[in-house]
């Protein structure tokens, strides 16, 4: 049996798991999240733990045990606590700002890039320089902040850009004399 895919996902008391012919949902304080159920697996609710059993030893089957229940596992964080990605603008003259539903950037370009804030992401600034990018979805949130960290990838030679906050960045000496 699949190691990941044996251990229940606690579930806390303030959010609720309901599951249909195909697909699970889940609600809680930070929103209501859907994932369709993956084939040759199921889920049962009980005393406040959720379980993913497989329905076969295909070896697909085996794959689906471990995925659906870390697609569980972070529906429940997601919707009881929530994820968030932190960004840093590393650079003379950038800098950030949120103005109604977009994230205006200055990367050193000759526009302002605008990035328009999807439903149920957050996105602050602090500073002008450090973006902290959160929601319930733990897949929207990685992909949004990747979206802005694409923009303007960090530079090896004198470290200027977007980055993870904890992103280690390694310099690369320049042309010698």
């Amino acid at each position: 049996m699949s190691r990941i895919g044996r251990m229940p996902v606690e579930v806390p008391s303030n959010v609720t798991i309901t599951v249909g012919d195909d697909t699970v949902t889940v609600k809680g304080p930070k929103g209501e999240l859907k994932q369709a159920i993956v084939p040759h697996v199921s889920i049962e609710v009980e005393d406040g733990q959720a379980v993913v059993t497989r329905k076969g030893d295909l070896k697909q089957a085996k794959s689906n045990h471990g995925l659906m229940r870390s697609l569980l596992s972070n529906m429940v964080t997601g919707v009881h606590t929530g994820f968030t990605k932190e960004l840093q603008i590393l650079g003379v003259g950038y800098r950030a700002d949120v103005k109604g539903q977009n994230l205006v950037m200055n990367l050193g370009y000759s526009h302002l890039i605008e990035f328009p804030i999807p439903q149920g992401i957050d996105i602050s600034v602090d500073k002008s320089n450090k973006i902290s990018v959160s929601g319930a979805d733990k897949q929207q949130v990685g992909q949004v902040a990747a979206v802005i960290r694409g923009y303007r990838k960090p530079d090896h030679y004198k470290g200027k850009g977007v980055r993870y906050v904890d992103e280690y960045v390694r310099i690369k000496a320049g042309k010698s004399a």
